[in-house]
């Protein structure tokens, strides 16, 4: 009976991974941070200023999403933000990116992340501006 209960203890705590090893297994897996939300504000004229939301399993001091920016449809960037430090307390995680200038020909654009060691990537967000 005693070698049951230990079989089936180590079985179960084999079976069901740890969060910290989840995590990293997640981690492996993406290559890039995710977009989650946006917001956008018009602030006149042709500029508008981002709230963006980003996930990453992965932040930590060695590799971490240090970067969003703002496209358009052929891929040319209107505006970009740099992210000096991890946000591993801090998940998912929000930064404003103000005053952005957009074409007046432009309805939407698309917000894409970046992981310092596999550059932009994962998902992105396409958002309509406001008042366009």
């Amino acid at each position: 009976m005693k070698l049951f209960l230990s079989l089936v203890f180590v079985v179960t705590c084999i079976a069901l991974p740890f969060p910290a090893a989840a995590q990293a297994k997640k981690a492996m897996e993406q290559r890039h941070p995710d977009v989650i939300d946006v917001r956008v504000t018009a602030r006149g004229g042709d500029r508008f200023d981002f709230e963006v939301t980003m996930s990453s399993p992965y932040d930590t001091e060695q590799r971490y999403a240090d970067a969003f920016r703002v496209v358009d449809a052929n891929g040319r960037a209107l505006g970009e933000r740099i992210l000096f430090h991890d946000h591993a307390d801090e998940q998912p995680f929000s930064r404003k990116l103000n005053d952005v200038v957009i074409p007046p020909t432009l309805r939407r654009v698309t917000v894409q992340g970046r992981d310092q060691k596999f550059g932009y990537g994962g998902k992105t967000m396409e958002v309509t501006l406001p008042g366009r």
